[in-house]
């Protein structure tokens, strides 16, 4: 979920970084109704060279919960990706959405009609405004594209817009969050008292968002994160999420496929430069590739075409011409196997036009032929039932089904960008390391990686 000048549909001074990598071990909910764009056990400790790691097993749990101790992380997949944590002194449980597309986290501090988490700053003796003085109000950053301003408090004023028409603002802010049972003092985020947004639903589970991006007020940065790794399930609703480096050292996770982060040191305006930008270089239906050149895939003088790798997006968008290839093949090479809707008023969320009719008869989908997604140095396969999301009933009354390709037009979001969701991130350890400046992917069985830890279920 990145700003209104980066490509998602939605949307300090440095911490010292950590004494020892924390890896959270956290576990996935999924509703499957969400239309949209425990006890704790004994710590897990394991050496590996001269880093310590610490492994806390958890459960999935829905909200709201019982007051859980701040060692208890949740984690759980209702088409966004949420993390549950604590802030504030005493703490106050908040739940954000993990985004890798964003910079400045946020917590919505007072109380909105559709809101039913919130952060209450005048509870909290740690939590701090920052003035208007202050270099964090007066340094650019791309979180921040309407320029900040002095509220009647002279206090730091922040508006932060997103490219489904959604926008949150209110003042910028420290305060301690809590870790993984770890303070994290003066972290800085943004305590927003305003805002609209177009999914009312979603903002009522969650407090707010925390920004993952490789931006200077970002979570990732203000941590001094060398890498974080996640993955994701969509069998039983399992994964895990890692803040620090190691991930290697699994033997049953496999080696990583590695593709370098795309930089750029001009200022372009629709090329995001703090995004995980990758390079895209063609993409196969089967084993067909496309037939387009390479260059419809790279960047333009303006920026426009970037590849981002988003966990606040849930499906893939594509530039139109390469999106218009992709469903043509796709459907030609589906002929016979499934029934492509004949509804042409039906575009699933605003930009997915390929939909199928499914007879309610069948027990379960045909094989359908993988897309990958061909990058410098990697490929991402993507198969089976991440290629296709029931949507929803052909009519009251019919046992038939809709379900739609889960590949997006980016043009029919007003996107000028290439954007990998994490819908087609499940079951792929997706590992951003910001050290070597790389993404690093495999495919994997997410549901069983608290077995593969060790973790008690």
């Amino acid at each position: 979920m990145a700003s209104s000048e980066s490509s998602s549909p939605l949307v300090p001074p440095l911490l010292p970084v950590l004494a020892i990598p924390l890896f959270f071990i956290l576990l996935l909910q999924t509703q499957s109704n969400a239309s949209y764009v425990s006890s704790p056990h004994t710590h897990t400790q394991t050496q590996t060279q001269t880093q310590t790691l610490i492994i806390l097993p958890l459960k999935a749990q829905k909200l709201p919960q019982q007051q859980p101790s701040s060692r208890k992380l949740t984690f759980h997949h209702n088409v966004t990706l949420t993390i549950s944590l604590t802030v504030g002194t005493p703490p106050q449980n908040v739940t954000m959405v993990l985004d890798t597309g964003s910079e400045l986290s946020w917590l919505h501090c007072n109380k909105l009609s559709n809101l039913n988490s919130i952060f209450n700053p005048l509870l909290s003796s740690s939590y701090t405004p920052t003035p208007c003085t202050s270099s964090l109000c007066t340094t650019p950053t791309r979180d921040f594209p309407i320029p900040v301003s002095c509220d009647p408090n002279n206090l730091c004023h922040v508006i932060i817009s997103y490219a489904d028409s959604s926008s949150i603002e209110g003042n910028l802010a420290t305060d301690t969050f809590f870790i993984g049972g770890s303070a994290q003092p003066a972290s800085v985020f943004g305590c927003m008292d305003t805002g609209y947004s177009s999914n009312t639903d979603e903002d009522s589970k969650t407090t707010g968002l925390m920004g993952m991006n490789r931006g200077s007020l970002s979570f990732v940065t203000q941590l001094g994160l060398p890498k974080f790794s996640y993955c994701i399930s969509a069998v039983d609703s399992s994964g895990v999420l890692l803040l620090g480096a190691a991930a290697a050292t699994f033997s049953w996770l496999g080696p990583l496929h590695y593709t370098p982060l795309v930089k750029t040191t001009t200022s372009l305006p629709y090329f995001d430069r703090v995004a995980y930008t990758v390079q895209l270089e063609g993409i196969k239906v089967s084993e067909k590739l496309l037939p387009l050149p390479k260059s419809v895939f790279v960047p333009d003088h303006t920026g426009s075409g970037q590849t981002m790798v988003d966990s606040g997006t849930q499906f893939t968008f594509l530039l139109g011409s390469v999106y218009t290839a992709l469903k043509n093949e796709f459907a030609l090479q589906t002929k016979g196997v499934l029934t492509v809707l004949d509804d042409a008023n039906f575009v699933f969320e605003g930009a997915m036009d390929l939909c199928f009719r499914v007879p309610g008869s069948w027990a379960s989908l045909p094989a359908v032929p993988a897309v990958s997604m061909v990058f410098s140095g990697a490929e991402m396969r993507v198969s089976g039932e991440r290629l296709l999301y029931k949507v929803g009933d052909v009519a009251k009354g019919s046992n038939d089904s809709v379900y739609c390709f889960t590949f997006g037009n980016s043009d029919l979001l007003g996107i000028e960008a290439y954007v990998i969701g994490h819908h087609h991130q499940q079951n792929v350890w997706m590992e951003f390391d910001l050290v070597n400046s790389r993404v690093g992917f495999t495919d994997t069985r997410c549901d069983l990686a608290s077995q593969r830890l060790r973790i008690a279920p």
